[in-house]
């Protein structure tokens, strides 16, 4: 159908200033709406609190007002619009984060857009409830017949206490309408699970928690999926968390396409993500749905669902070139996905499905080096400041190409100035003057590094490798599916092959392709065979392997 001629403007919510756990992904998401609604002839209206954002450039928009994303706040430039002649027709809620729907919930709620005659566009305030509310949405959940985790929904400390002794320790607490997590975390002791209930009830909008029976050493999947309201339906993209259960995605490394499913578990994935957005209601833009999968026999069940764009929506727009944020734009306004054209390809409908040859990875930054108080455990409640995206023709190479775009001194994985294994190997085994050894690595701290998911545990992964350990141990400390643990472990194989050439003269020139294939970098391969990491050894490197 048409788009809407009864809409002239249009109100967008930003996503407010940059925090973690609400990042630059949504100014992505909301800068392509903004350039969409304007070229279909809208006039577009902006309420974002971020000078700093490409989106409240005056370019993007008619009118932009940097105010706090408030219900107050918004109220009044809904007010200030009507007073000027031009009132607002429309408010998308859906690309502007957590921080942008739950503000356009609060205005439902409080009347002030039926009173100045508002719509809800993209998802209405029913659609949201059903989605974000965890009560709400398990009933859902149970309507298309798939499994929750075993949970309750509670409001109270008290209700919190009482269910503790039905599904014992440790326990997940997942508050509702917030992002990142916060509020949440996992619970390993009873005075840390009151802790976190009462920080969840107090983030969440309604002041209600879910509390999950533990699902850690699950594996993680989550599929973003775009519906229209003639009822068309697309995966946009499936990705991966290498970290199981128990990590956010957002401090975890995704992967996508889906590595570890067969074809017949994801289209069981994909049949349940239509049918939950169908029950939900959502008919007019993307969505992510995620799903826990148990290695040891299965079962699937369904986390959750945020109906908006997310952190995810973003990777997927430039992992599979398919523009969410900006077909969801359209959509809202009354397009279906056949009426659509993918402007990245500039052949094809929206209603295809993308289809990658090649493997994206995503890593998460931190900075706890500026925090040092902070704990670096990662639980449900992400941490991660940024992330990087990389792409591969394998995911070796992917994998190596995000480690070396985290910008801290790592030039892949190994072989660079911070490898303490090549380090004791020059040495002679011995650490530096007055040092103790840095190799090998103690077991105790091996074990404990596994374990216990934080920001350097790929690096002991290698280390625990290096030092003999099969694959089933590491598998059963970190939970991490065998079929990366596999990859990592190519790697390590493939560095004895570079080691036992001394110098770039004696290395056959297809050993040095291969090297490349899996992702070495030139500081990588300089640093083992010229000793050093600096602008004249990786020049010499590069020079060496364009010759």
């Amino acid at each position: 159908m048409p788009k809407r001629e009864d809409l002239s403007t249009i109100l967008l919510l930003g996503s407010g200033p940059i925090v973690i756990g609400q990042g630059c992904e949504f100014d992505y998401s909301g800068t392509q709406a903004c350039k969409a609604l304007r070229e279909e002839g809208y006039r577009v209206v902006l309420v974002n609190s971020n000078p700093a954002t490409i989106m409240t450039d005056p370019a993007f928009s008619d009118r932009t007002y940097i105010e706090p994303i408030t219900p107050e706040a918004v109220r009044r430039v809904i007010e200030r619009e009507e007073a000027l002649g031009t009132p607002i027709d429309a408010i998308l809620p859906t690309l502007g984060g957590q921080t942008g729907l739950n503000c356009a919930c609060a205005l439902w709620d409080q009347g002030v857009l039926q009173a100045h005659g508002v719509e809800m566009i993209g998802a209405d305030r029913e659609v949201i409830r059903r989605a974000e509310d965890r009560e709400a949405f398990q009933k859902v959940v149970e309507a298309v017949g798939l499994k929750n985790p075993e949970s309750r929904t509670v409001t109270r400390v008290e209700d919190a206490i009482e269910y503790l002794d039905q599904i014992g320790l440790p326990a997940i607490v997942r508050p509702a309408f917030t992002l990142g997590g916060t509020g949440g975390g996992v619970a390993w002791n009873r005075e840390e699970y009151e802790d976190i209930v009462r920080s969840g009830l107090k983030a969440s909008m309604i002041g209600q928690v879910q509390i999950d029976r533990s699902l850690l050493g699950w594996k993680e999947y989550e599929l973003e999926v775009v519906r229209d309201r003639a009822d068309n339906c697309v995966v946009v993209c499936g990705i991966e968390n290498i970290d199981a259960m128990g990590v956010h995605t957002g401090d975890s490394i995704t992967v996508a396409p889906i590595m570890t499913l067969s074809d017949k578990e994801y289209q069981h994935l994909r049949d349940g993500a239509f049918a939950i957005m169908r029950e939900v209601g959502v008919d007019t833009g993307g969505s992510n749905v995620q799903f826990a999968v148990n290695p040891a026999n299965g079962d699937v069940v369904v986390v959750e669902m945020n109906p908006r764009v997310s952190r995810s929506s973003a990777l997927a727009s430039k992992a599979t070139g398919f523009p969410i944020a900006r077909i969801a734009a359209k959509l809202a306004i009354g397009y279906t996905l056949d009426e659509l054209r993918n402007d990245i390809t500039g052949s094809t409908s929206a209603c295809f499905e993308p289809s990658i040859d090649y493997v994206v990875v995503k890593m998460p930054r931190w900075t706890f080096e500026k925090f040092p108080e902070a704990d670096e455990t990662l639980t449900t409640q992400m941490k991660s400041v940024g992330e990087a995206m990389s792409i591969g023709r394998t995911f070796k190479e992917a994998l190596q190409k995000a480690i070396r775009s985290m910008e801290v001194k790592r030039f892949g994985l190994g072989l660079d100035a911070n490898d303490w294994w090549l380090k004791s190997r020059r040495a002679g085994g011995a650490g530096e003057e007055g040092e103790a050894p840095l190799w090998p690595v103690a077991e105790d701290t091996l074990v404990r590094k596994l374990s216990v998911p934080s920001q350097g545990r790929l690096y002991y992964i290698r280390y625990a490798l290096k030092a003999g350990w099969p694959l089933e141990r590491i598998r059963e400390l970190t939970g991490i599916d065998p079929w990366f643990l596999d990859q990592i472990a190519q790697l390590v194989e493939f560095e004895d092959r570079l080691i036992e050439h001394e110098s770039f003269e004696t290395v056959p020139e297809e050993l040095l392709f291969e090297a490349k294939r899996l992702g070495y970098s030139d500081p990588q391969l300089a640093n083992l065979w010229i000793g050093e990491i600096s602008t004249r050894s990786i020049l010499e490197a590069r020079a060496h392997r364009k010759r």
